[in-house]
């Protein structure tokens, strides 16, 4: 039995790998795909900032909050007072770096049987600003937190 062997004909193709052109086209894509993933790195990068920065300053505005619980009806009358060390606009050294990181405004009003207190905590872009203008408008000056509370006596 004879066997019937067909041979396949050669392909008049050069095989030579990636064309210049070719290698190209390719490091770019990627060079794009790599920048997108660079950007999304700072966006999370920056957004983590933020987050630990707002913290911070919800921590602060609580920490005001709690101390005032502890003052009696004629201390929260009389609050600020310089013989306690309190005052109604700090500027907060976080770090203890010598740079202040915040400024923490306290208002206190009394309403009726309660004392309504507000405590507002900015960036250090605020240090300068006007204490009014910040209690007017928080949202338009980058407030990083606010506390609103009654403490009852």
């Amino acid at each position: 039995m004879a066997r019937n062997i067909t041979t396949i004909p050669a392909l008049n193709k050069r095989e030579e790998g990636f064309s210049f052109i070719e290698a190209i086209l390719a490091i770019a894509l990627l060079g794009i795909a790599v920048l997108g993933l660079a950007e999304m790195f700072m966006f999370s990068i920056r957004n983590n900032l933020r987050s630990g920065e707002i913290s911070q300053a919800v921590f602060l505005a609580q920490q005001q909050v709690d101390y005032l619980r502890t003052l009696t009806a004629g201390e929260l009358l009389g609050f600020p007072s310089s013989a306690r060390g309190e005052l109604n606009d700090e500027v907060i050294d976080v770090s203890q770096s010598g740079a202040a990181e915040y400024r923490r405004l306290t208002q206190i009003s009394l309403l009726g049987g309660a004392y309504s207190v507000k405590v507002l905590v900015f960036p250090p872009a605020q240090l300068g600003a006007d204490a009014a203008a910040l209690l007017a408008n928080p949202e338009g000056h980058g407030v990083r937190a606010c506390m609103n509370t009654v403490i009852t006596r």
